[in-house]
């Protein structure tokens, strides 16, 4: 199996997300001695976002590109090869501001590709990234979920990784984080009953 391991937090080793996703990788190690895995911190990696240049970039011929347009354009490249090489992707999503980390949107945005994860006919839009499954570590300091504000973040990452043809998608939710010690612990120990669960499927599939 291989395995792609995606944190998005900006918050280093104090980050919730971080902490979580690092368990459900290892203990997606732990049931798969032969996992391959492949790791991006995008808070480290990505320092631009999508805008003109991008395009610019990749409409220009390979020799004809400067420096900063072939970094972006081997950027763009990686991300989308690691995406489409892995079998299961574990995302740290926290929520910043009622939605995702730019990073994260960045890297959804490199992954969105035309002809390549998803195609358009004359019977609507196909999802071409179809087998995959999809952990999202969500994290958030309020509580959000059967609430009036919804966990919009979540619904926005389900619908993505839908649109690209991926319907086995999990949660892992941690949230009321920051409403004092003991809503943090009950978040993680919400979150820790996901993870068993979760990878108790993985491994028996």
């Amino acid at each position: 199996m291989k395995l792609l391991h995606i944190d998005s937090s900006i918050l280093g080793d104090a980050s919730a997300s971080r902490q979580l996703t690092r368990e459900v990788v290892a203990t997606l190690q732990a049931a798969d001695a032969d996992l391959q895995l492949t790791y991006r911190d995008l808070s480290k990696d990505v320092t631009a976002h999508l805008s003109g240049g991008t395009f610019a970039a990749k409409g220009t011929p390979a020799e004809e590109r400067n420096l900063a347009q072939k970094l972006e354009v081997e950027l763009s490249e990686t991300i989308l090869n690691e995406f489409m090489a892995s079998d299961v992707i574990v995302i740290g999503a926290p929520m910043y501001n009622f939605s995702v980390p730019t990073q994260l949107k960045f890297w959804i945005d490199q992954i969105s590709v035309a002809g390549v994860t998803f195609r358009y006919s004359e019977k609507g839009p196909e999802g071409l990234a179809k087998g995959k499954r999809v952990i999202i570590v969500s994290t958030s300091g309020g509580k959000h979920a059967g609430g009036a504000t919804g966990v919009g973040h979540e619904d926005y990452l389900k619908l993505v990784f839908g649109f690209l043809g991926i319907t086995d998608i999990e949660i892992v939710r941690a949230e009321g984080l920051n409403y004092g010690p003991d809503a943090k612990d009950a978040g993680f120990a919400a979150a820790r009953a996901s993870i068993v669960n979760l990878t108790s499927a993985l491994a028996a599939a």
